[in-house]
C-alpha cells in the first residue's frame, strides 16, 4: 500500500467506523496516532489468566480477552442509554505484548530487582517479542465478531555490564514495560540489530493491522 492508498484507507476508516483502543498504553496511542487513525481509549478491567506456555497464544489469548471485555462493557452501555448513544459500527482493538527468551515469558517486572534479572538474561544474545492483536467489531444493532493474529519480532542485544543495567533500571524506564525494556527510549543504546517490525516492540504492529483491516474491511 502507498503512502496515499494508505491516507484514503484511513481516511474512509475513520469516517466509516468508530475504534476504540482497550489500552491505556501510552506508546500504543502514539502508534495509532502516527498514521492518523482516530481513536477513544477505554482501557480494559478484566483480571487477565492465560491457560498456555506458547507465545503467541498467550499473547493472542490476553488480547482476545482485553478487546472482547472491552466490546461487553460498550454493548452494555449501549443497550441501557439508547437516547445517548447514535447506532454505528465500533472496532475495538485489544493489545498484548510479551517478551521470550528460551521459551520463557518474561512480562512486566515485579520491581528493581525483577528488572535487572531479565535484562541480564537478555543481555548479549536474541530473544523474541510477542504481540497479539484481536479486533472486536461491533455492529451498529449490537452484533459482535473478532479477529485475532500475532506478530514476532527478533531482538538482539549488545553485551550489557552490571553497570549499564543498574543506570538504565534506575531511570524507572522498565517497570510499565514487558522484558524491562523501551526500544523506543534509553534501551535504543542496546539493540545490535532486530528482524521484523519495530512497532511490534513498542507494543503494536501498526503496518500489519492496517493490512488487516484493510483486508476485513474493503
Amino acid at each position: 500500500m502507498t503512502v496515499r492508498a494508505n491516507m484514503r484507507f484511513v481516511k474512509r476508516l475513520n469516517a466509516d467506523y468508530k475504534i476504540v483502543l482497550a489500552s491505556a498504553s501510552p506508546r500504543r496511542k502514539q502508534i495509532l496516532e502516527l498514521v492518523g487513525i482516530e481513536f477513544d481509549v477505554w482501557p480494559s478491567s478484566v483480571d487477565e489468566s492465560v491457560n498456555s506456555h506458547q507465545p503467541d497464544k498467550v499473547c493472542t489469548g490476553l488480547s482476545r480477552q482485553k478487546a472482547l471485555d472491552v466490546a461487553s462493557q460498550i454493548v452494555k452501555y449501549n443497550e441501557s442509554h439508547r437516547e445517548l448513544v447514535t447506532p454505528t459500527d465500533i472496532i475495538v482493538i485489544g493489545s498484548d505484548t510479551i517478551v521470550t527468551k528460551c521459551d520463557i515469558i518474561l512480562g512486566k517486572p515485579r520491581d528493581e530487582a525483577d528488572a535487572f534479572q531479565m535484562l541480564k538474561q537478555l543481555s548479549g544474545s536474541t530473544h523474541s517479542v510477542y504481540t497479539g492483536v484481536t479486533l472486536a467489531f461491533i455492529s451498529s444493532d449490537g452484533r459482535v465478531g473478532e479477529h485475532t493474529f500475532h506478530e514476532e519480532t527478533k531482538v538482539s542485544f549488545y553485551p550489557l555490564s552490571d553497570d549499564d543495567i543498574r543506570e538504565y533500571v534506575a531511570t524507572e524506564d522498565v517497570m510499565d514495560k514487558a522484558g524491562a525494556y523501551g526500544i523506543q527510549t534509553g534501551a535504543a543504546a542496546f539493540i545490535r540489530s532486530i528482524e521484523g517490525d519495530y512497532y511490534n516492540v513498542m507494543g503494536l504492529p501498526i503496518a500489519r493491522l492496517v493490512q488487516e483491516l484493510k483486508e476485513l474491511l474493503y
